[in-house]
């Protein structure tokens, strides 16, 4: 078979490793909102905050900022909750490669009888899949549990965690920071 005349926009168009590279672009560009952990758990930013007031502005800000990471340690805790539930944990992992194909790697619409479904659809259905399937495999008062684990320690870092030395990259290019320096 003769391809003159035609210059191939990708060499791997039209292959699976084109789909592995585009899964692996998105999940890195995915990935890439979340901030270095070392940013994260710097020892020298940790205080506790003046007032009520002022602990619901760090957590604001540091939820804001830290939401990758933040979401990162709530699915670690999950995860190592259900060692000792091992048909959750399976659930789990195919919920969550689910996830990852139907809306995390998805380039295009998802298309079903000719009907496109928007993502706010596909995050609605897949999020109550998933929790209807974890809490049928009997493990439910372990992920209940597991999960206000994981908001607690969330809740407790982003209070004690210092604002003052965060930065939001689309600010900076303006010259302005992202929070206020009163934390």
């Amino acid at each position: 078979m003769t391809t003159y005349g035609t210059i191939p926009t990708s060499p791997l168009e039209g292959t699976n490793l084109e789909y592995i590279s585009r899964a692996k672009t998105r999940i890195i560009s995915e990935l890439g909102t979340r901030r270095p952990w070392k940013q994260m758990f710097n020892l020298n930013s940790l205080n506790f905050p003046n007032g009520v007031g002022n602990a619901v502005k760090r957590i604001t800000t540091n939820t804001g900022y830290f939401r990758m990471n933040y979401v990162i340690i709530i699915l670690i805790i999950l995860f190592l909750s259900l060692l000792w539930h091992p048909i959750s944990l399976i659930v789990f992992v195919v919920m969550m490669a689910a996830w990852l194909f139907l809306y995390f790697l998805r380039d295009e619409p998802l298309v079903i009888f000719h009907r496109t479904i928007t993502d706010r659809t596909v995050v609605v259905v897949l999020f109550v899949v998933t929790i209807v399937l974890l809490l049928l495999t009997s493990a439910t008062w372990n992920i209940i549990s597991s999960v206000l684990i994981g908001l607690v320690v969330v809740v407790i870092h982003a209070a004690l965690r210092s604002t003052d030395d965060l930065f939001d990259d689309d600010r900076v290019e303006t010259g302005g920071y992202f929070p206020s320096s009163s934390s």
